[in-house]
């Protein structure tokens, strides 16, 4: 994004860089020597070398700084000829006197010590490049040749019922065997993640034994924060019959609502649960269910199972058996439409050792191999990716899946940890944020809209994101497609972005903490009034920083005092 700011013809049309052209000269040589190794320091980061990610974070800083410094050229450009053209007199500027007067040799003083201060930057950077002994690795083209949608050819469900079909079964026998217990039970399914239990609980909660036994079905994903007042009101807000109290709180409508029902309610991926009490108080609340009420969790800790007083022992859910890993790969990693290469198809009993049963590992791995077409490409595939352990999980596999994409697609991606887990994205919305955020490369054939549906497309092709929805369109209303990404996805993405992405979604009372690192806010509540401003202000200046123009402010600040809001600001678009 940098090296196209700083290329830009603008700034040279307008002469806005005059006096700094041989800073600028060396600003656009010196870029592209960063650019070449990026590659290779991004994988030396995931490997957990501090060093090299350190660099990188600085990197990013100083990137960031210096894209800042480039707007104000480019604003000052688009001013300048906004002037030329005569816009001022048109929209009565010269009589209201909006703009501040703007001196040359002012403009040029100041604007050449912030260049000179990024130039250092840089010079200490490079320098420090040098010494990891970063070695250039060429990024992969931007294709034209985008994949098509035959990655479909297998559904996950599909082979989610085949090889889980036992699991299904036992726990679905144990959910109706508590018919005449008076007593709320617990039933935990425990597994490290991408092992497939939020799959197999929507297997069971989809069950038509299950949807007629139960007179209430409830799903909440709990994921990070197990705040009982926020996880009640989801509770509440997942029922069709929910009540309309909203005014009274949300324990209460909770009671309301399960009192006296027979009702099974999943609560999918709980691992931070690690204090007793706050499940307690919402049990309570849970019990005046009617007899033979459930509740099914799905976690990776296995204290959760004790914390929640399970009355039985967890259902601990082992890996899937080699011949679905392997049916999972090969389905992802050949085309539908050609034959499979013999000495390839050999070495997927290979690749299947270092998924160690996981489904989810399986299908990074094997979204990695498709774009791979030699032996020699799936060997360093196959030394690249570490076998799963209890320890590490899949994150390396995801992390090799991600360190794959090229480099547009990496931000794309990444940007991404601007949503909370589990959060329902609008398709359309995302593209638009990409766009807005200058992440999708230009391209003289196809519109932006364009290029960001067909990368939504390959990224759902390598299951970085899942859970596609397609909404219904009617006469008055557009559709609206929604998808999500699985909670390990998002933690590769957390892991990039580090603190440049916040996401706040509690009441502004409890919003006392945001790192001066931070380029994008999430924020959902009832209450937006004051959160941005002053507090906030002091703490990321940057998420507030917008191109001096009052009428552009006063447009801003309107987002930002609405009911909802979910802001992503950069300097260049407001």
């Amino acid at each position: 994004m940098l090296m196209i700011k700083a290329s830009g013809s603008l700034l040279d049309q307008y002469n806005v860089m005059e006096g700094m052209e041989e800073q600028h000269k060396i600003i656009k040589r010196k870029l592209p020597a960063m650019l070449d190794v990026i590659a290779d320091a991004e994988e030396q980061a995931t490997t957990h070398r501090d060093g090299a990610k350190a660099w990188l974070q600085e990197v990013k800083t100083v990137a960031y700084e210096a894209n800042e410094v480039f707007d104000e050229f480019k604003y000052e450009a688009l001013r300048r000829e906004a002037k030329k053209k005569g816009h001022y007199t048109k929209l009565g500027f010269d009589v209201i006197k909006l703009f501040p007067t703007h001196n040359r040799i002012v403009f040029r003083y100041r604007m050449g010590r912030k260049l000179c201060q990024i130039l250092k930057a840089i010079d200490v950077l490079i320098a420090e490049m040098h010494a990891f002994r970063f070695k250039y690795r060429p990024q992969p083209p931007v294709s034209k040749q985008w994949r098509q949608t035959d990655y479909v050819i297998i559904d996950p469900q599909e082979i989610a019922r085949r090889s889980r079909d036992k699991d299904k079964k036992n726990i679905v026998a144990t959910l109706l065997g508590q018919a005449n217990n008076a007593d709320l039970a617990v039933v935990p399914i425990v597994g490290i993640g991408g092992l497939g239990k939020t799959t197999l609980a929507q297997l069971i909660y989809n069950e038509p034994e299950i949807q007629k036994h139960f007179q209430m079905l409830l799903w909440v994903c709990v994921s990070d924060t197990f705040d009982v007042n926020s996880l009640a009101k989801s509770i509440v807000e997942a029922s069709p019959k929910k009540n309309d109290d909203t005014d009274k709180p949300p324990l209460d409508r909770l009671k309301k609502l399960v009192s006296g029902r027979r009702y099974l309610l999943v609560l999918d991926d709980i691992w931070n649960n690690k204090e007793l009490h706050r499940w307690e108080r919402l049990k309570v609340c849970l019990q005046l269910g009617g007899m033979g009420s459930v509740v099914l969790t799905t976690t990776r800790d296995k204290r959760v199972s004790e914390i929640m007083g399970a009355d039985r022992a967890a259902y601990n859910l082992n890996a899937l058996e080699d011949r679905f890993i392997k049916e999972i790969i090969e389905a992802r990693a050949f085309s539908s439409e050609k034959e499979k290469p013999a000495e390839l198809v050999e070495m997927v009993g290979e690749i299947v050792k270092r998924c160690s049963g996981s489904p989810l590992a399986a299908t990074a791995l094997g979204s990695v191999l498709r774009t791979k077409t030699s032996v020699n490409e799936w060997k360093a595939v196959s030394s690249r990716s570490s076998i799963c352990t209890d320890e590490t999980g899949i994150l390396p596999i995801l992390k090799l899946s991600y360190n794959d994409l090229p480099s547009h697609m990496k931000q794309c991606f990444a940007f991404c940890a601007l949503f909370p887990k589990d959060y329902k994205i609008d398709v359309k919305k995302l593209i638009q944020l990409w766009m807005a955020n200058g992440l999708i490369p230009k391209h003289k054939e196809d519109s932006l809209e364009t290029i960001g549906q067909l990368i939504f497309d390959e990224l759902v092709s390598r299951s970085f994101f899942q859970d596609l929805e397609k909404g219904k369109k009617h006469w008055e209303y557009y559709s609206r497609n929604t998808c999500k990404i699985h909670d390990l996805m998002h933690d590769i993405a957390m892991f990039v972005m580090e603190n440049e992405c916040v996401v706040a979604t509690m009441e502004p009372s409890e919003v006392e903490w945001l790192p001066a690192t931070a380029r994008h806010l999430f924020l959902s509540c009832k209450e937006t009034t004051g959160i941005l401003n002053e507090s906030m202000e002091k703490r990321s200046p940057s998420i507030l920083k917008i191109q001096p123009l009052a009428c552009l402010e006063a447009l801003y600040k309107d987002r930002i005092i609405s009911t909802e809001t979910k802001v992503s600001a950069s300097p260049e678009v407001p």
